[in-house]
């Protein structure tokens, strides 16, 4: 397979003749091998694991993001991702970075949804006036 993990504004890795890649979804995790049918999946925040032989096992702590899989092409588009040999620390980059900026995001949504429903009702008291 041909693996491609694109960020907003570039690609991340391009790596050719991958052997097998394991992502991460809100429903759990999992593999996709050479002859796998084609699919599209949501990937949660997690830790993609991809093999090559060139490589070995390679770890890439992703943000949200896709997996579409068509024949051998494989591409993968995500926010951010950190590449990295130690598992447990790119686990705990997930953890500290990914998990809680998005908690951040939320807050904020929830801050703006309130701002934006105040001035409609705003609006809305000035139109019956």
């Amino acid at each position: 397979m041909n693996l491609k993990v694109l960020l907003p504004f570039r690609v991340f890795a391009e790596v050719a003749e991958v052997t097998r890649i394991v992502a991460e979804t809100p429903d759990g995790a999992f593999g996709l091998l050479p002859r796998r049918l084609d699919c599209v999946a949501a990937l949660a925040p997690g830790i993609l694991i991809y093999e090559s032989a060139a490589e070995g096992e390679v770890y890439l702590a992703v943000d949200e993001g896709v997996l579409v899989k068509t024949g051998a092409e494989v591409l993968v588009s995500v926010r951010r991702a950190i590449r990295g040999s130690d598992l447990g620390q790119l686990r705990a980059t997930v953890e500290q970075e990914f998990l809680i900026l998005d908690e951040h995001e939320q807050e904020m949504r929830a801050v703006m949804a309130k701002l934006e429903s105040g001035f409609l009702h705003r609006f809305v008291s000035l139109q019956h006036d």
